[in-house]
């Protein structure tokens, strides 16, 4: 693949996780007003421009470590890119069609442990990369602690 059409690829992937993530919540603005919240909680609207800036920032760095490595030489690194944003994608169904509170925060949790590690093959190649990452890093600490406190606040809504 030629270097031109590297960065709209990898938009073009981390989008597309992003929509069928965004299928799962097309009904979830109504279900999340009707949770029992912390009082620290954003308001829904938030949502949507914090991870299109996430998103970007994601395809940005797959395109750092695939423009310095190709597909062959950055295998490890955006095959754990690839697992991570898998993971971001399915969270959405579990939490908010699946309804199933407990397996959304130990997923989450696992999709946290799998951004530490993309972060850490991704600085191996590309520094920058990773550090475009800290950000989603950082909201996945914050939604984990939310979907915790929004599961437990929620015992018969969230199994």
């Amino acid at each position: 693949m030629s270097k031109g059409i590297g960065l709209p690829f990898w938009f073009g992937i981390v989008f597309a996780a992003a929509a069928v993530g965004g299928l799962a919540s097309v009904e979830s603005a109504s279900f999340y007003n009707d949770l029992a919240r912390p009082s620290w909680a954003p308001p829904g609207w938030l949502f949507g421009p914090v991870w299109t800036a996430l998103y970007a920032m994601m395809g940005v760095a797959a395109w750092l470590v695939w423009s310095e490595r190709g597909f062959r030489g950055g295998l490890v690194p955006l095959s754990l890119f690839i697992d991570q944003l898998v993971l971001n994608a399915l969270w959405t169904w579990i939490f908010f069609v699946w309804r199933q509170g407990m397996w959304a925060f130990v997923e989450i949790l696992v999709l946290w442990a799998l951004i530490v590690a993309t972060m850490k093959a991704f600085h191996a190649v590309r520094p920058l990369a990773a550090w475009l990452l800290a950000p989603y890093l950082a909201w996945t600490t914050f939604a984990a602690a939310l979907a915790f406190a929004v599961w437990r606040m929620n015992p018969a809504l969230l199994g």
